[in-house]
């Protein structure tokens, strides 16, 4: 009996500290009733509806897809665009434990925590799109080894569950076992390298899928070397989600920083300069996707204009915000290249799979309110997710207990 009365309290304060942030459950409960947790629930509440009536009524009643449009909202923004934004995890995980930036370790985890989440709201957008998502599995029972969507799912599913390892870390921390921790640890080499390996395969192969459509894509955004646009413009994402992450969670979650500051001004400065070069990289070889398709004459059309302000207007100027802020050591104008960027790749990957996909249809589509609102419920969910687990986990800097620690 003693045991027991000593046993229960400690499992009550465990719940306390590390659940409730130090409050009793009234205070917590009551501490949530804020306008924006009010906004999130009814905007994920209304997601989540939607998605039961996907899954009860079908894809048709739900959506405006149709066998001569076949992939939407779903896979242009929540999958590809997700996918892609998420890709922070693979490079700043490569530069710190591969490369020895060290220096830009006290973004790791947040990255690590982005990408995680990013790939698991991906994963449920794309169950969301097929028809009979129970049969996903068949995919690994009967794999097509030339198949690049095989490859895709393949590597989708290896990184996530890479990215859930990596994640695991912190959770550990949080939870106070050592044990399982420092093997993990000594694991996160391998990680490294394996999140390198799957993140290269699936990014590129996510272009290759577009390699059997040259009659359906625009000439403009067709390319032969789509998967390597694909892939360095995934290095861009990265490496622009990143800073604009750091801005924010460094700023909201400063309470959560223990011991001494990363300088995130120095930080972001270094970003700058890698990510102008990739820009720039990124932008040339857009131009000589169009050189060699011999397509300078589609420039001058509608569809030409709206090409130019995806290159031009969030990709070259964007690598020159970079540069100018890089060089003259202006962190806002890195900042702003960052959300440009951002911008500039969900576009690109809404052109690629919606918007120029189908372009000279005599219908074009437009996703329903039903699709737009599942996207916004998942975004939505990934927010207040990555807020819940920073404000109670070692995301923002790891714990003082297990300092040392090289993730």
């Amino acid at each position: 009996m003693a045991s027991t009365a000593l046993t229960a309290p400690a499992r009550s304060d465990w719940f306390r500290e590390k659940i409730l942030l130090g409050m009793d459950l009234r205070t917590y409960l009551r501490s949530l009733a804020t306008p924006l947790n009010a906004l999130a629930a009814v905007l994920i509440g209304l997601g989540f509806t939607v998605l039961v009536y996907r899954f009860a009524a079908g894809l048709a009643s739900a959506t405006n897809l149709s066998q001569a449009q076949p992939w939407g909202l779903w896979i242009g923004f929540d999958m590809m665009s997700g996918i892609v934004l998420a890709a922070g995890g693979f490079t700043l995980g490569s530069a710190v434990h591969l490369f020895g930036m060290h220096e830009y370790h006290p973004i790791v985890r947040p990255a690590i925590l982005t990408a995680f989440l990013g790939y698991v709201l991906a994963v449920v957008g794309l169950m969301a799109d097929l028809g009979k998502p129970w049969n996903f599995f068949n995919m690994m029972l009967t794999p097509g080894s030339t198949s690049a969507l095989f490859e895709v799912a393949c590597c989708v599913l290896m990184y996530t569950t890479v990215l859930l390892l990596e994640f695991l870390v912190p959770v550990f921390e949080w939870l106070g076992w050592r044990k399982v921790h420092a093997r993990l640890e000594q694991a996160m080499l391998a990680l490294t390298v394996l999140s390198v390996v799957f993140s290269t395969m699936h990014q590129s192969a996510l272009g290759s899928l577009f390699l059997i459509a040259p009659a359906k894509l625009h000439p403009l955004w067709y390319s032969p070397y789509i998967f390597i646009f694909f892939f360095i413009s995934a290095i861009c994402a990265g490496i622009s989600m990143v800073i604009v992450e750091g801005s924010l969670t460094h700023r909201i979650f400063q309470h959560r920083i223990t011991g001494a500051h990363a300088d995130m001004n120095k930080l972001q400065l270094g970003l700058g300069k890698a990510g102008a070069i990739v820009l720039f990289a990124y932008f040339f070889l857009k131009l000589q996707g169009v050189a060699e398709g011999e397509h300078w004459d589609l420039l001058l059309t509608g569809w030409g204009a709206w090409f130019l302000l995806e290159t031009v207007g969030f990709v070259l100027v964007p690598s020159l915000l970079y540069g100018y802020g890089a060089r003259y050591k202006r962190v806002k104008f890195v900042r702003a290249g960052a959300v440009l960027t951002v911008i500039g790749i969900v576009l690109n990957r809404l052109n690629v799979s919606v918007i120029a996909y189908n372009w000279d249809k005599p219908t074009h589509y437009v996703p329903s309110w039903m699709e737009v609102s599942v996207s916004i419920g998942l975004v939505t969910l990934g927010v207040v997710a990555f807020r819940w687990i920073a404000n109670r986990m070692p995301i923002m800097s790891e714990d003082p207990n297990f300092a040392g620690s090289e993730f």
